[in-house]
């Protein structure tokens, strides 16, 4: 498994990569940000099921952390201003908050700016 952190997000989702490139030039680009349709999924232990439901932060020992926590990690691994935005996020009740704005934006995500048919979530599967 890498050791390094890395951001794996949703490549096939302009508003998702447009998102994912302009954070990455704000935080600095010393971790990889890579879509997960060209990344290993199973070497950092995910599926491209989850891929597909959120974005991905990989830390260095291997932990996955989804959707608003993903970025909150980001923010924290870049350090300066950001970690305590990064730490606050993590922290009850903006972490309920942050993870009730990241679901709706990515449940529609297809309608936010530069959002395409194609970054539509999947239809989920009947059980």
């Amino acid at each position: 498994m890498p050791t390094t952190p890395i951001l794996i997000f949703d490549g096939d989702c302009a508003f998702c990569t447009t998102s994912a490139r302009w954070l990455q030039r704000r935080l600095g680009g010393a971790v990889p940000v890579e879509p997960w349709q060209f990344t290993d999924l199973a070497a950092y232990g995910t599926t491209a099921e989850r891929a597909q439901y959120e974005v991905l932060w990989v830390d260095g020992a291997g932990t996955i952390h989804g959707g608003a926590q993903a970025f909150a990690r980001w923010l924290i691994h870049s350090g300066g201003v950001w970690r305590p935005l990064g730490v606050m996020i993590t922290l009850p009740p903006v972490r309920w908050v942050a993870a009730g704005v990241y679901r709706l934006i990515a449940n529609n995500r297809e309608k936010m700016p530069g959002g395409t048919p194609a970054c539509a979530l999947p239809p989920q599967k009947e059980q």
